[in-house]
């Protein structure tokens, strides 16, 4: 059986089409870093490209390849590359697209170090980056210039919970010769594939949904075609971004329960939001699933659940929120999300606290803004957790 021919969930399980030369049942961890070759022609053609033999970990390895033909499957792509992490990806994406002289065009409202890291390093080396409402299609048209490389899309965005139109953004940058690469953290290949609406490159922070238990750090680039892979690819190796073959083994183990814990932490997820949406102390929240969201109805259309992130203030601002995350019990207090433990944390003065304050005033990232990442425990007994907390703010 052909995994591309079969359902998602089955997907999780098979794909990938993986066989050990011993049978193995599960794809074994190749801890080593280099191989040996069967001759010294052999070693030649390895290097040459005339021979698929595997040569050194930094540049392949059977586990960390068998991650990336499923993550690439899953998101219906050409070819995946396994980074170290989820920075790793982003690094990879930008060193291949962008040179001196050039400008990118990206989401306002995009995970911290994804925006840090243009508007220091990247600076350095002579690359622009404007930073937009990516929701508001008018103002990525306006931003859009002659040197323009890469659109650069985190949907739902971290940690607004903003939806961006994937498919009006690819068909805008694409007139323009622009190709478009889509952060797909937040929804994982199980509730949004980016490929569908257009976009050219796919990443994802492994180390959120897709493994799902808060034990390795790693990301991914899929590309949509072999000439995009290939130069991804090569920026991967050559800066050292890989990953390291024990974490891919951890992955694969983990994306197998990708749609169960999803489907769980979503439907806990609405009952969180419409809690927090009614409740007297909450000035607003932020999540796809509820008909107060602003792109609530295009969010029904392009994705296929409304995830399990949630984003709200207090009417007490920034004071409300420290003794909110300070007297739950039973959420984390904790930076990174997508796992099956619930994480709640403060954007402003941890994942984004990098970010300029003019940056995070046009982003919308509020000094009252909470970030709550719901996670697979008992819907009541968070509810009951958020409950007592507010009752001391």
């Amino acid at each position: 059986m052909k995994s591309k021919n079969i359902g998602f969930n089955s997907k999780l399980i098979h794909g990938g089409e993986f066989n050990d030369a011993l049978g193995s049942a599960t794809v074994p961890i190749y801890q080593t870093s280099t191989f040996k070759f069967d001759s010294a022609e052999h070693g030649a053609a390895c290097f040459a490209g005339e021979s698929d033999g595997y040569i050194y970990t930094r540049i392949g390895n059977p586990t960390i390849h068998a991650l990336e033909m499923l993550l690439a499957e899953l998101e219906n792509g050409f070819g995946g590359i396994a980074c170290s992490s989820g920075m790793g990806a982003v690094n990879t994406v930008y060193g291949a697209m962008l040179a001196q002289g050039d400008h990118i065009v990206s989401s306002a409202a995009v995970y911290g170090p994804s925006r840090v890291v243009l508007e220091t390093y990247y600076k350095k080396f002579g690359v622009e980056a404007s930073f937009v409402n990516t929701a508001d299609i008018n103002e990525v048209r306006k931003a859009i210039r002659p040197e323009t490389k890469l659109l650069y899309i985190e949907t739902p965005s971290n940690p607004t919970i903003e939806i961006t139109d994937l498919k009006a953004c690819c068909d805008l940058a694409h007139e323009h010769g622009i190709p478009v690469a889509v952060d797909n953290t937040f929804c994982s290949p199980y509730l949004q594939r980016p490929f569908e609406f257009g976009a050219d490159i796919v990443l994802h922070s492994l180390t959120k949904f897709i493994n799902g238990h808060a034990d390795i750090v790693g990301g991914v680039v899929i590309a949509k075609d072999e000439v995009l892979y290939k130069k991804l690819r090569s920026v991967m190796v050559t800066l050292g971004f890989n990953m390291d073959p024990h974490q891919a083994y951890l992955v694969i183990r983990g994306v197998k329960t990708l749609s169960i814990r999803i489907d769980r932490a979503q439907e806990s997820a609405m009952k969180v939001a419409q809690y927090l949406e009614n409740h007297p102390k909450v000035e607003w929240v932020r999540f796809p699933g509820l008909a107060s969201h602003p792109q609530h109805e295009l969010a029904k259309t392009q994705m296929d659940g409304f995830g399990s992130m949630i984003s709200f203030e207090l009417k007490g601002g920034l004071e409300a929120g420290r003794v909110l995350m300070n007297s739950v019990q039973m959420a984390i207090l904790a930076v990174s999300l997508g796992g099956v433990e619930t994480l709640i944390q403060h954007p402003a003065s941890m994942t984004h606290s990098k970010v300029s304050a003019d940056g995070k005033e046009k982003a919308g990232i509020t000094d009252g803004l909470v970030r709550y990442s719901v996670g697979i425990e008992d819907v009541v007994d968070l509810i009951a957790d958020l409950e007592q907390a507010l009752a001391k703010v």
